[in-house]
């Protein structure tokens, strides 16, 4: 097998530098756990940016994968195929839905979710053509297409790559007075909003933000579009982030009083578990009708293999209870936080929920010492990794046990007390 630094030596030639992975190459995955080449264990407390809810490898999705694969794996869309059919029941059933369009990467929905936003704002709420807009959050995180990051603050993802799309407006995310101000303009067909924005450093609005956001939608004809595709599918303790506080132990999220229904949602990421590339926009019959053949597409958007990927990922998260257990253990990964917070100055703010949670390092975002701190954590056996300079995130995956996640709780306080002292 090749070794770490052959690995990197590799990447660094001939791979485009388009990121910064921390210095550790994964050869294989099981559950919460990963190895380098060399064979050395680590937690995995990132989960491929919560694409890895399920855990790594997990034996029911891989068994999809394979037995899809030496069936039939892609048709295009020029014609049906006999699993497309049960992923889209299975998916609007499972998030109460109408209709679903699939795609492959996480961009692409959000991209979706504009054109079908737009082409409902012209052809529903009849703005004038060409003047639609969608309002967005500052610190949002969407993806790297060009629209995107045409309304990215991201200086680094958008600077050098315009010109930039028109037709948006930016307000302050959990800041509704902003938002009921830029709602009155009629031509405003959209909101897109992520309901806690990951990227940015685990930031979790007010508690009644989503609800008087879709009062305020509501109020004034424009379709609420939930960017679910890192927080969706149990990451932060329910079903969806949207469904709010809901504590139910079975699959009745939509029913809870703190549900807020989006117009449009788009998922992605853990949609198919780590194991293929699975994204998906959901709306009512009203909103996705105005999508007429040959005005949106992708080759590879519904194939089988995909498809049944994604099922066997969502009945793990139905029949394993992820969401629960996210739940409760975020509740107890935050309490013991707050413990480390009170014996160490290094971290000044914890934030969260479920199993998405960041803490806030006691030093500039122009600094290193959250790098230096994932740096230590990883010679200790457990992998995170700093998001605008310094904040870290911790996410690891849902299959993850009450001693597993002490054991980490354990790696996390001996690196922050050591490194505190030195």
């Amino acid at each position: 097998m090749i070794s770490t630094k052959d690995a990197i030596d590799l990447e660094e030639k001939y791979g485009a530098h388009n990121y910064h992975p921390l210095p550790v190459v994964l050869a294989r995955g099981e559950g919460v756990y990963v190895w380098d080449p060399e064979g050395n264990r680590y937690f995995d407390f990132l989960s491929a940016y919560s694409a890895v809810n399920q855990g790594h490898c997990h034996p029911h999705i891989i068994g999809a994968l394979k037995s899809q694969a030496e069936t039939l794996t892609l048709t295009s869309r020029a014609f049906y195929n006999n699993v497309l059919g049960e992923f889209e029941e299975f998916a609007c059933r499972t998030f109460g839905f109408d209709k679903v369009l699939p795609m492959n990467t996480g961009a692409e929905g959000v991209e979706t979710a504009i054109k079908i936003c737009r082409k409902w704002g012209y052809e529903k709420k009849v703005i004038a053509e060409n003047e639609a807009k969608i309002v967005v959050c500052s610190s949002n995180f969407h993806g790297r297409t060009v629209t995107i990051i045409s309304f990215s603050d991201d200086e680094g993802a958008s600077k050098n790559f315009g010109p930039y799309t028109p037709g948006f407006i930016k307000v302050e995310y959990n800041n509704t007075e902003q938002l009921e101000a830029v709602l009155r303009d009629e031509n405003v067909a959209g909101f897109l909003v992520e309901p806690i924005q990951g990227e940015a450093g685990v930031k979790v609005p007010d508690e009644d933000f989503l609800r008087k956001a879709r009062k305020l939608c509501s109020e004034q004809n424009v379709l609420l579009i939930a960017d679910e595709i890192q927080t969706g599918i149990a990451r932060t303790g329910s079903l969806l982030a949207v469904c709010g506080n809901c504590t139910c132990e079975g699959d009745c999220e939509r029913q809870s009083e703190t549900y807020v229904k989006p117009d449009i949602l788009i998922l992605g990421k853990a949609l198919s578990g780590g194991v293929y590339p699975v994204s998906a926009v959901l709306a009512d019959k009203d909103v996705m009708d105005v999508i007429k053949p040959g005005q949106h597409g992708s080759t590879y958007g519904g194939n089988p293999l995909g498809t049944k990927v994604a099922i066997a990922a969502m009945e793990v998260v139905r029949d394993e209870k992820l969401a629960q257990n996210a739940r409760r253990l975020g509740n107890i990964f935050r309490g013991e936080m707050e413990k480390l917070q009170d014996e160490c100055e290094l971290i000044t703010v914890i934030r969260g929920k479920g199993l998405l949670n960041a803490v806030e390092i006691n030093d500039s975002p122009g600094s290193t010492t959250a790098w230096d701190l994932c740096m230590k954590l990883k010679e200790n056996g457990l992998l995170a990794k700093p998001t605008h300079g310094n904040i870290i995130r911790f996410a690891p995956p849902l299959v993850m046990t009450e001693d597993q996640l002490m054991e980490c709780i354990g790696i996390i306080r001996k690196t922050f007390l050591e490194f505190g002292q030195g």
